[in-house]
């Protein structure tokens, strides 16, 4: 019997995979309208390429993790259609949403995050969405503290914005003026964005959450070599 040709084989290989990767990007796709119809507003983001960052920028110091446009909480959208344009011209971007407008987002380090969430579950306490962002972050979503009266907005020492990132190694609290990567994007060294519990979940008071976060936060920073009578700064706390 004539043995089969190995080109046949080769282009259903290349069939299949062209297939898994449509359908990939069909789940990308559909879980950013998902967040959208959730309520969460939606901002096009860098996404990690060739090694560095989509915005070709030398020596980017977030690739991958930034806006693409400096007028981001403009075009933060929950638009459907919007968001489909600017998905289907670029299947790659990730994706930011604002925070302090629909949502807070409360960031720990992943350590502290999974034992906060345990001690939550267990105690019955209500949480709403909540992502993992690799490889050492999560994010618990939760209602705003922003007032709709500029006046009565009260800062917070936890208070967080993306160009101070770095100086809050512990817990942040991104409120007004800040942003965080959404699932599913994307972060370099093949890691991502993903989530634990949906944006279908209903949104917490942040402060019921808080506790349970710092005091995880703080048996994290023991741990690691912060505990009592240490000369070290207290990371946990972002001072």
């Amino acid at each position: 019997m004539e043995r089969e040709s190995r080109m046949p084989r080769w282009l259903r290989r290349g069939a299949r995979n062209a297939a898994a990767a449509d359908a990939a990007t069909a789940r990308r796709r559909d879980e950013l309208l998902l967040a959208a119809a959730a309520g969460f507003p939606l901002a096009r983001a860098a996404h990690p390429q060739n090694y560095g960052c989509s915005c070709e920028r030398i020596g980017c110091p977030t690739p991958g993790r930034h806006p693409v446009s400096f007028a981001w909480q403009t075009e933060a959208t929950t638009d459907p259609e919007r968001i489909g344009r600017w998905f289907d011209a670029d299947p790659a971007t990730n994706v930011i949403t604002p925070t302090g407008r629909v949502h807070d987002v409360l960031d720990v380090p992943l350590a502290a995050g999974e034992v906060a969430l345990a001690r939550l579950e267990a105690e019955g306490v209500e949480l709403g969405p909540v992502a993992v962002v690799d490889p050492d972050r999560m994010l618990f979503f939760t209602k705003t503290r922003a007032p709709d009266d500029e006046e009565e907005w009260w800062p917070c020492e936890l208070d967080c914005h993306p160009e101070t990132l770095d100086e809050h190694p512990g817990l942040r609290w991104h409120c007004r003026a800040s942003y965080v990567l959404l699932p599913p994007s994307r972060v370099p060294g093949g890691g991502g964005v993903r989530w634990l519990r949906g944006p279908e979940h209903p949104l917490p008071e942040p402060l019921k959450l808080l506790e349970a976060l710092t005091d995880a936060g703080a048996a994290h920073h023991a741990e690691v070599g912060g505990g009592a009578g240490s000369d070290e700064p207290v990371g946990w706390y972002g001072r």
